[in-house]
């Protein structure tokens, strides 16, 4: 396809748009994948012989193949023997702290070649943040769509080094995207400024007593704001920071802190004893995972970072202070919530060493299968739980008419083994198709200064 200048883009589209028919992604403007079978990630079986119409950005209509009606000049990818699914969501990323344009690129790559179309940015420098969400919108950088938040903590937490890079110019505590809160805060400014970043959620991060938590909340969900936190938020216990109705929480392994104990700050990291843990469900976390389910709080359950990354980093340096969990005591954690019905999201937190060639999620995925779920749930988590995580599920993780053309292809069954993942074919965000075949391995520049 010939690249046009922005300003021929622009005439051009609006030629079109003036003609009555919608400006497509790339390529004819319609287009029919025929002869799939496809997991919708709804949750429901996989049905064979299955048509999905695009048009644009979105998808038209997902039919059988006998009733898909293949609009004249309509462009046809026959997809015979493979497997459509939706781009996969990996709820818990991490991409400009500290703002390193070059990594955060060579991650958002490896991500939309690797078949994920969306991820939630927990808390950056949002400047480098808005902007990298731009520039992967308007497709002139490969990478997923972006949905990120602003935090929120109290003004002890802003004596970490992280904050200061993440806020590099402004007194820390002080910049929209990073504010310190206290008793004396307007809430209602406090949660106008972090809107004005254009930020999707707010993060409450750390050392914040139960009645700010509370605040915090109230008014962000007021101002039309999601609410995003920590399982436990320091002194603010688990209990108390499901009180505030969060739409999501990260971390399984901060709910242990409902037994052992919250200490004052996010600072003190005491690791917690796994024994009560596991020899079975817990009845205290039981408690608390009744309340998730009844007011449909989901748990970013970030298992792979205690189980693989956090145990790897420590077998590497001995001196390193140990993780608040074991990688047993986070996985038994995740599965408690799960068999209590609470809906579970894949996110990460980490970054995949620079020679893996597939996404950081596929390390989550493998995580969540490991404690029980079948491959099917854990698709289920990656698409429709993760859209729900980001509050985009009206546009995204199903494959449905209205919905973005956000989809994978791949050559293999991935119900009968979650790795089958890696047999990905095509990614297709917003209509536009990114191939496999086109990947360029990452090199170690690229993860590490």
């Amino acid at each position: 396809m010939i690249r046009l200048g922005f300003a021929a883009a622009i005439a051009a589209c609006f030629a079109v748009l003036v003609g009555g028919t919608a400006c497509a992604a790339d390529g004819p403007p319609a287009t029919v994948y025929r002869h799939a079978w496809l997991i919708d990630g709804s949750g429901g079986p996989m049905r064979p012989g299955m048509s999905v119409l695009v048009e644009g950005e979105r998808i038209k209509w997902v039919a059988p193949d006998a009733e898909m009606a293949v609009p004249t000049g309509a462009r046809v990818v026959d997809l015979t023997g493979k497997y459509l699914l939706p781009g996969l969501i990996d709820s818990h990323e991490h991409l400009a702290t500290p703002p390193n344009r070059r990594q955060a690129e060579a991650n958002m790559r490896r991500d939309i070649y690797g078949g994920v179309t969306a991820i939630r940015d927990m808390a950056d420098d949002l400047r480098a943040v808005a902007e990298l969400t731009r520039a992967s919108r308007a497709a002139e950088i490969p990478g997923p769509d972006i949905y990120y938040a602003a935090l929120m903590a109290g003004p002890s937490f802003f004596d970490d080094p992280r904050t200061h890079a993440a806020t590099f110019g402004v007194t820390p505590g002080k910049a929209p995207w990073m504010q310190s809160i206290d008793e004396t805060t307007d809430m209602r400014t406090a949660v106008t400024l972090a809107k004005g970043t254009s930020a999707t959620a707010i993060k409450i991060y750390a050392n914040l007593p139960a009645d700010l938590v509370s605040k915090i909340a109230a008014e962000a969900h007021r101002q039309g704001l999601l609410v995003w936190a920590h399982t436990a938020v320091y002194p603010a216990t688990p209990s108390q920071v499901l009180a505030a109705r969060p739409d999501a929480v990260s971390h399984a392994c901060g709910l242990g802190h409902e037994v052992a104990g919250t200490p004052q700050t996010y600072q003190s990291r005491t690791p917690m004893d796994p024994a009560p843990y596991l020899a079975g469900d817990n009845p205290t976390i039981a408690k608390l995972l009744q309340t998730m389910k009844a007011q449909g709080t989901i748990l970013d359950a970030t298992g792979s970072i205690y189980a693989e990354h956090s145990e790897q980093l420590a077998s590497k340096n001995p001196k390193a202070k140990p993780s608040l969990c074991s990688g047993a005591m986070s996985d038994a954690l995740i599965r408690q919530a799960w068999r209590a019905g609470v809906a579970v999201s894949s996110g990460t937190d980490w970054v995949a060493p620079w020679d893996d060639p597939w996404p950081t999620l596929y390390h989550e995925l493998a995580a969540l299968v490991r404690i029980g779920m079948s491959p099917g749930e854990v698709i289920h988590a990656a698409t429709l739980v993760g859209a729900r995580a980001a509050g985009q599920e009206p546009d995204m993780g199903s494959i449905a008419p209205g919905k973005l053309a956000d989809m994978i292809v791949l050559t293999r069954d991935p119900l009968a083994d979650i790795q089958n993942l890696k047999s990905l074919e095509l990614t297709i965000k917003r209509g536009r198709t990114y191939r496999r075949a086109d990947f360029k391995p990452l090199t170690k520049q690229d993860l590490e200064d």
